[in-house]
């Protein structure tokens, strides 16, 4: 075994005494908010202009922190315990470990937790869902948040120990503008619709959607609404900080969007403690996070958007809305299934999970509530995207109707239907083709094709038609899919017009259940139904013998109420010649 000289050891002082020296030697890198005008200036002028009234300057350390990548830029904060070098190795020694890890095993589907790996989740037992979850000591002993709740939260107000309160005197003397947030103006007044009302203080709202549906476009008209205040209360800062976005990115889209806030602040980072800082100095009156897969917190294990960041995070973001009354907004992504990326607990932690919906080649744009604490989940929003963002469907009931030719005598096969989607009426239209000697026994498109093949054996059976020997092609206009009951009569009135050969007459709609005996039956809230059908002039409406009389108690004079026991009625009223 050779000894190394003293030369060699003298070499290998020197050089690492001049790296100490280079890396203690490097200049504090400021990331500022800025205003939205002033990312307007900047785009034109090309020059970076930063806020004066907010004191944002901090500084970034030059070392990589547990998660966090020097080269982006964020902030570190400030530390307490540094040696006489200026630094602490700490800094250059990634996802340190301090004492006994623990790991559990959480199904991404349920929630459900187990202290060992299984190939099934045992409460929904769904298959290959368990995912790896590890909490550090530090995480554990302040409460599953790391050290957030003591470092970023700590400007946060005292509550003091909490005592039962009467409902009474909570509710007295809180008016409507204490419980909610309005957001004037057609897009305003069609999201409070979905959020029950409007925007509650203190709520942690989660939206997702397929990439390029228009959340962060959505989230951006919002922020919009909320800065400019409305006749109740004055203009006030609104945060949007975004993880994915540069803050130039943010700003030409708004300019092709033409929103020209003043109080509308941008930032571009994915250090949580960060962003919680900038937003106390700020005090928005609403704070937007694009999205909590790029966000991170610096004492938790484990990159941004993986399990444990995901739900740390988000549980931290719930502590700041609950105690500073901030109204919190999130993007998630979503999954190959539909699903929102990340833990299904995240959807349990949040007060409002909202669904982006839309099909690949529709500009129209559904906004749909599933979990809501502060409102239905029955509301749906209905916006069309186009140049200048998401715009409010006047009349979204007739949205899926094919153009209605006035000549439609000579086309056979088609009936419009009346379906529900939460509070919100439709009309759609089903095409049935029925062809003898076709080599395609059946096809069916946007309809479930057992409950196609129901109704075809009923009409075969209880209406006596000889349709056996035809090949059959349904198909619902736009790409929509059928998947209420409501339906069954307009696909065996197209069914029966195609077969006939007897085209339905312009302006009448179908609605009705059909059972195994050929009986029509009726759907939940038919009133609302038939009155969307009479508003948009229709002149029939075919619908169930049960509830003709309490529908033509409606008084609607500008429409006919034809009932129908069964299917040899339908064809009888409908089909006569």
């Amino acid at each position: 075994m050779s000894i190394p000289n003293m030369n060699s050891l003298r070499c290998f002082y020197t050089r690492a005494n001049s790296l100490l020296f280079l890396r203690s030697s490097f200049s504090p890198v400021t990331i500022p908010v800025r205003r939205l005008s002033s990312v307007f200036d900047s785009l034109s002028n090309q020059t970076v202009s930063s806020i004066s009234d907010v004191d944002t300057k901090t500084q970034a350390s030059p070392g990589i922190a547990k998660g966090a990548i020097s080269s982006r830029g964020e902030d570190k904060p400030e530390e307490k315990h540094r040696s006489g070098r200026g630094w602490d190795p700490g800094e250059v020694v990634m996802n340190k470990k301090k004492g006994k890890v623990k790991t559990s095993w959480v199904c991404e589907s349920c929630g459900h937790s187990e202290g060992q790996w299984w190939g099934s989740c045992r409460a929904c037992n769904k298959v290959g869902t368990m995912r790896r979850f590890s909490e550090g000591p530090e995480s554990r002993a302040s409460g599953g948040g790391g050290g957030s709740e003591g470092a970023g939260l700590a400007w946060l107000p005292e509550q003091g120990v909490a005592q039962p309160l009467k409902l009474s005197s909570v509710i007295d003397g809180i008016t409507h503008q204490q419980w909610r947030i309005s957001l004037p103006g057609l897009f305003g007044n069609e999201v409070g619709r979905v959020l029950g009302g409007g925007l509650a203080p203190g709520s942690l709202i989660l939206i997702g959607g397929d990439p390029g549906i228009g959340k962060s476009t959505l989230l951006l008209q919002i922020a919009s609404i909320i800065a400019d205040g409305n006749d109740l209360a004055q203009p006030a800062p609104v945060l949007y900080v975004s993880g994915e976005e540069s803050v130039d990115q943010i700003g030409s889209r708004a300019d092709r969007m033409k929103i020209e806030t003043d109080e509308l602040y941008l930032f571009s980072s994915s250090d949580l403690q960060d962003i919680l800082t900038k937003a106390h100095r700020l005090s928005p009156r609403a704070l937007i996070i694009d999205s909590i897969q790029t966000v991170y917190l610096k004492e938790v294990t484990g990159s941004a958007g993986g399990l444990t960041q995901v739900k740390e995070c988000t549980s931290t973001l719930l502590r700041f809305a609950k105690k500073s009354n901030v109204p919190v907004f999130l993007v998630g992504h979503v999954t190959k299934a539909g699903d929102i990326a990340g833990p299904r607990v995240l959807e349990h932690i949040v007060d409002v999970v909202l669904y982006m919906e839309g099909e690949e080649h529709s500009t129209y744009r559904l906004l749909r509530s599933v979990k809501n604490r502060f409102g239905s989940t029955d509301e749906l929003g209905v916006f069309e995207m186009s140049q200048a963002g998401l715009e409010v469907v006047s009349n979204p009931s007739g949205i899926y109707l094919s153009q209605q030719n006035t000549d439609s005598d000579v086309l056979a096969g088609l009936a419009v239907a009346v379906v529900m989607d939460g509070s919100r009426s439709f009309l759609i239209e089903v095409q049935a083709l029925c062809a003898t000697g076709s080599t395609v026994s059946r096809h069916v498109n946007g309809v479930q094709a057992s409950r196609a093949d129901m109704i075809i054996a009923v009409l075969m059976k209880q209406a006596g038609l000889r349709i056996q020997e035809s090949g059959i092609f349904l198909n619902v206009a736009n790409g929509m899919a059928l998947s209420e009951t409501a339906g069954d009569l307009a696909i065996a009135a197209a069914i029966c017009s195609s077969f006939l050969e007897f085209p339905i007459p312009h302006g009448v709609a179908f609605i009705g259940e059909i059972g195994l005996g050929g009986e029509i039956r009726t759907v939940p809230r038919m009133e609302k139904r038939v009155s969307t059908v009479a508003k948009l002039g229709f002149t029939k409406c075919v619908v169930p013998k049960s509830v003709e009389k309490s529908l033509k108690s409606l008084g609607l004079k500008e429409i006919e109420i034809i009932g129908c026991k069964n299917l040899k009625e339908l064809i009888n009223s409908v089909f006569r010649g």
